[in-house]
């Protein structure tokens, strides 16, 4: 009797690993991140391990496969989106503080009751 063990099933489809792995390059290649910290955002974003990431990315390269062009996007629509960003984040951090002091409020007024 002979037993075949059968590799796992993939986790990730084909598109999901050249999405993450061209996240990875893009996010390498801009600059200001290392390797391992790409890895670490791109994974946090698509809940994949940094490890797996490092791994498709490093495979890719062994491979020679060629690195999928990003869309061309216009220089001034890259600006403007940079602009959007960091308004919402600006927002973000204040809708966060009022969060907070309201919670605060909230907790005083019931614990003065």
């Amino acid at each position: 009797m002979r037993i075949e063990i059968m590799p796992a099933p993939r986790k990730y489809d084909e598109g999901t690993r050249a999405r993450a792995i061209r996240m990875c390059e893009d996010r390498i290649t801009e600059g200001g991140t290392s390797k391992a910290a790409a890895y670490r955002e791109v994974g946090e974003l698509l809940g994949i391990s940094a490890e797996t990431l490092r791994g498709w990315v490093d495979r890719a390269l062994a491979d020679g496969q060629p690195r999928q062009p990003a869309a061309e996007v216009p220089s001034e629509e890259i600006s403007r989106l940079r602009r959007e960003n960091a308004q919402l984040r600006r927002a973000n951090e204040i809708l966060k503080t009022a969060s907070a002091f309201f919670a605060a409020a909230e907790l005083d007024r019931k614990l003065g009751q």
